[in-house]
């Protein structure tokens, strides 16, 4: 018999347990990546004299090229299979990484951001897609929670680089290309869990669609999407520099603490309100939003960053309930065929709100000054939310939303 006619051993790969917790550790570095740029932009406008305008420019190019990515290569992995769009995912960020190290303009910044939006993009929704592949009772909640707690470690970790640490602009990219580095070779292991088949071309194709039944519930949902989404944005580009510049603090860990207070109460706020209505989580999100961030703007007023990160923790909790009551009380009303456009067009809403009226901040902030900068978006928010809170009496969006 010839040496080319023996039988191969089989590939050894991980247990579906283990690849349930490595899809959500990875889908954890993505999002942390994401947010690790959040306390350096501070030190970016300080060394290459950014407006507050670039920063969001900077901060919004991330989001624009995830919302592009997630609108065309959502579904791709369900045809190439997870693994090489994981690697992609991890090639791409590891690219973005490089150019965050070896940034030295605004340029090459934004360039940075564009590439990690497309990491992002990919990487999340194949992951996402892995755990609902492994772990079909859990993998909707790993999917809400994986991205919060991401952005939670990411704002934390690089806070405390930044402040207690040598390379303050470099070291926390440094370390999360480390970790993606692990995660490519783990990846040697990983066991294929979606099936390859023709129709990938296909599937970069947008669907962005909302059926007839779900118009009048995402119309009158919107704002208070809008709203939750908007603060996200805000607080993942200009937070940092407003605590620093009411509180009159120094230290980034400070800046970067109030916006992971955010992040993570939001990951607690999705798993300790499961088992409520939709209706109820409406409610609750509409509560403790307009209230957190009329309590951040009170921290602001009286130089505190103590009452800021408890407004902050407030309004945490009611991005997370918003988050998951908005997308509970939607998604029922749509069928197999509809979903994905439906989905579709709830993230390209999101995305919007979370660039552009951040970029609307960066313009008035010189103009206005940060802190009153601060506040009229704070209101602007709240009168949004309000705004939901009046469509919510509508007898069809209670329905909707008792029903689901």
């Amino acid at each position: 018999m010839s040496i080319s006619a023996l039988p191969s051993a089989p590939r050894r790969t991980l247990s579906t347990g283990a690849t349930t917790i490595y899809a959500a550790v990875t889908a954890i570095s993505f999002s942390a990546a994401s947010s690790a740029p959040t306390p350096l932009y501070h030190l970016y406008q300080e060394a290459m004299h950014l407006s507050p305008l670039t920063v969001t420019v900077i901060f919004a190019a991330y989001a624009f090229a995830l919302m592009v990515t997630l609108l065309t290569v959502a579904r791709l992995s369900d045809f190439v299979g997870r693994r090489p769009m994981i690697l992609a995912g991890l090639l791409f960020s590891a690219a973005a990484l490089v150019l965050f190290i070896t940034a030295t303009s605004p340029l090459l910044l934004i360039l940075a951001r564009l590439v990690q939006g497309v990491a992002v993009g990919i990487a999340l929704t194949t992951l996402g897609a892995t755990m609902l592949d492994t772990d079909r009772q859990n993998g909707a909640l790993y999917n809400s929670i994986t991205v919060f707690l991401g952005l939670t470690i990411g704002s934390l970790l690089a806070g405390v680089l930044v402040a207690f640490a040598p390379l303050p602009t470099q070291l926390v990219y440094i370390v999360l290309l480390v970790v993606m580095g692990i995660e490519a070779a783990v990846l040697i292991v990983l066991p294929e869990t979606a099936t390859k088949r023709a129709g990938a071309l296909a599937s970069l194709r947008p669907r962005v669609k909302v059926p007839a039944a779900a118009r009048p519930v995402l119309l009158r949902l919107m704002p208070l999407n809008i709203a939750s989404w908007a603060l996200g944005g805000f607080y993942l580009s200009l937070m940092p520099t407003l605590v620093s510049v009411a509180t009159h603090t120094a230290s980034p860990f400070i800046g970067a603490g109030v916006v992971s207070a955010l992040m993570l109460t939001a990951a607690i706020a999705v798993p300790s309100l499961r088992r409520r209505q939709p209706a109820q989580l409406l409610v609750i999100s509409m509560t403790l939003l307009a209230t957190g961030i009329a309590l951040t703007l009170l921290g602001a007023g009286l130089q505190s960053a103590a009452v800021m990160v408890g407004g902050t923790v407030v309004a945490g909790f009611g991005f997370g309930a918003s988050y998951s009551g908005v997308l509970r009380t939607l998604l029922p009303l749509a069928d197999d065929t509809d979903r994905a456009g439906l989905l579709a067009t709830y993230f390209v809403t999101s995305y919007l709100a979370f660039s552009l009226p951040a970029i609307a901040a960066g313009l008035l902030a010189p103009v206005l000054g940060l802190v009153a900068t601060g506040y009229l978006y704070g209101a602007v928010l709240i009168g949004l939310i309000a705004l939901s809170s009046l469509a919510m009496r509508h007898p069809h969006v209670r329905e909707c939303a008792m029903g689901a």
